[in-house]
């Protein structure tokens, strides 16, 4: 029988602690790792390693295992407590204990964007996963007219100067925040000779919105869609 030579029992030894350095560092998988990011909802925050167990002070814990007094401190912070958008974003809260209004905010934001140039591209896919059944079917039907009449709308998305939630509520088991977005876009539709029909590809334009999302507490969905535009002027 063949023995290793003192040369192959070193590097031996030194895969074996490099494997268990590296398994420390990078950890294993156990099944418990986080969901894909979801744009509509706050990530939850972490919970302390076992390790760090004996220097945590147990505070007093509500039914869904937030720190009591910690609850509603971003939604406070956002509306003063006892108003109507105080008490709506605490319903919402109460229904799904994943909500945060700053999440939420900067969720939204991302689907304005997302549906704004989808309306532009008439990308009719996009905006099925992100609107309602109601407000897909207005959309499309002004794409259509649109289209029919030969006319393509040329857009670029500058930005959102500001975006506030200006009400919420529940509704039955579904929840609805209303924002406020004020956004900056360079927009003109052409006909099909290629002229000008409405707007301007030079000019910076201001446009006001008041979009409301929604999504039922109830499911497993994590999506908010857009059930409601107005255009504020």
């Amino acid at each position: 029988m063949e023995f290793f030579d003192f040369g192959t029992i070193f590097f031996l030894v030194a895969a074996v602690v490099i494997f268990f350095q590296l398994r420390n560092v990078l950890g294993r998988r156990t099944g418990s790792e986080r969901p894909p990011f979801d744009p509509y909802s706050a990530r939850k925050q972490d919970k302390p390693a076992a390790g760090d167990a004996d220097n945590v002070v147990a505070l007093p814990r509500n039914k869904r295992g937030e720190a009591a007094a910690e609850t509603y401190a971003a939604i406070d912070a956002l509306a003063r407590p006892e108003t109507e958008l105080n008490k709506g974003l605490r319903a919402i809260k109460d229904a799904d204990a994943s909500f945060e209004p700053k999440g939420f905010v900067d969720g939204a934001k991302m689907a304005y964007e997302m549906i704004v140039m989808a309306y532009a591209d008439g990308d009719r896919k996009t905006l099925k996963n992100l609107l309602s059944r109601e407000v897909y079917d207005g959309f499309v039907a002004a794409i259509a007219e649109r289209e029919g009449r030969g006319e393509k709308i040329q857009s670029s998305f500058v930005g959102i100067d500001k975006a506030e939630i200006v009400s919420a509520e529940m509704k039955g088991g579904e929840a609805h925040v209303t924002l406020r977005i004020v956004s900056e876009l360079i927009s003109a539709t052409r006909d099909k000779a290629g002229d000008i029909v409405d707007g301007d590809p030079d000019t910076v334009a201001e446009v006001k919105d008041v979009w409301t999302f929604a999504r039922d507490t109830r499911s497993r969905d994590p999506n908010w869609k857009l059930v409601a535009t107005e255009a504020e002027d």
